[in-house]
């Protein structure tokens, strides 16, 4: 264990714990824009500088690890004024369509200038000079080269977190990329469509396409487990006017805020379908045309064919079958009816989509 103290505040933490954690675990905000626990912490952004006393540098919180009696400042006036003066930089080479850009309002460095009265540039910055068409051959996402602050937090989502390296950064000359393979070929790439990479962009730079159809302010989120598979990711759906306009990944158990593709871009589209069957249906005997019927009238029309073919012909006439979208809890509740009810063994589910 290491003894600390941040802000005034000693407290003991285990080694290889970084000031961040250590701060954090104590309640105490310490801001940052690159760092993304456990997946990114380059210290690129240099905004999470604090003061330690006895060194002459301000280190980077998110990966400086505490040591032993070590005395740190978080809102010194010389950590305060660096962060200023990163912000300052950043915004060099951030094209300012606060008001046009999809994450208004949801933008952390959007936040952090605010916080830290940062409203203008005093830079110019060189990349800011070149032309950098955005990268829209993607069909759910883009990418705006002139927004991106060069976090690597796609990068590292992307390898890390998702395992795919489909987003790179590499150097040409005197500036820095990051490759989005949200290009017309994005088919022949690694990319797998996931959005985790737009969900942990902080500024608009990746975003998802849908995005641009609401505000963050305008929607409400509502917990929820996605439904195309027995994984039990847990997402929010955000609707907007009683209708779901896309989905964020939550911290779930099993997910710990990702989601697939399926989970990210096809849990909401087919709910306002208007081929969606919305109401059972029930053939009717003299015309043998479908036709609507309530809930009662159609499950007490089901159970009593299933009760007349296992009465006459014995419960191996009848077998369940899961869908592998189901939840294990559904999975489980099936086959539960299929033994007692059908009195069978005949139940399987297909293991995959």
């Amino acid at each position: 264990m290491i003894h600390v103290t941040i802000d005034g505040m000693q407290m003991e933490v285990q080694e290889g714990t970084t000031i961040l954690q250590a701060a954090r675990g104590a309640g105490i905000n310490i801001p940052t824009l690159c760092d993304l626990e456990g997946i990114n912490d380059v210290g690129s952004c240099r905004v999470c500088v604090v003061e330690v006393e006895g060194r002459e540098k301000l280190p980077t919180a998110c990966n400086t690890p505490v040591e032993e009696g070590m005395v740190v400042q978080t809102m010194s006036e010389r950590a305060v004024d660096a962060r200023k003066m990163a912000l300052n930089l950043l915004l060099s080479n951030h094209h300012r369509g606060c008001f046009s850009c999809p994450s208004n309002g949801a933008c952390e460095l959007q936040d952090l200038c605010y916080q830290y009265g940062v409203e203008e540039s005093s830079f110019a910055g060189a990349r800011k000079q070149i032309e950098t068409p955005p990268v829209e051959g993607h069909p759910f996402l883009s990418y705006h080269p002139e927004l991106c602050i060069h976090c690597e937090r796609c990068v590292s989502t992307c390898a890390k977190a998702t395992g795919r390296e489909a987003i790179t950064f590499r150097k040409t000359g005197m500036f820095g990329i990051i490759n989005a393979p949200f290009g017309e070929d994005y088919k022949d790439t690694l990319c797998e469509s996931c959005g985790n990479c737009a969900q942990n962009c902080p500024t608009g730079a990746i975003t998802e396409k849908r995005k641009k159809k609401y505000r963050s302010w305008e929607v409400s989120r509502v917990l929820t487990t996605c439904p195309h598979c027995a994984v039990g990711c847990q997402m929010y759906l955000l609707v907007k006017d009683g209708k779901i306009v896309d989905v964020e990944a939550a911290d779930g158990p099993s997910n710990h805020k990702l989601l697939c593709v399926k989970g990210r871009s096809a849990s909401f589209d087919f709910v306002d379908s208007p081929r969606r069957i919305r109401t059972p249906l029930v053939k009717n005997k003299e015309t043998g045309e479908f036709e609507e019927a309530t809930w009662d009238e159609a499950l007490d029309l089901v159970a009593e064919k299933f009760t007349d073919i296992r009465d006459s012909l014995g419960g191996d006439a009848l077998a369940g079958f899961a869908c592998s979208r189901s939840t294990n809890e559904d999975i489980y509740m099936l086959q539960k009816m299929v033994r007692t009810a059908f009195q069978s063994n005949n139940t399987d589910n297909c293991a995959r989509v």
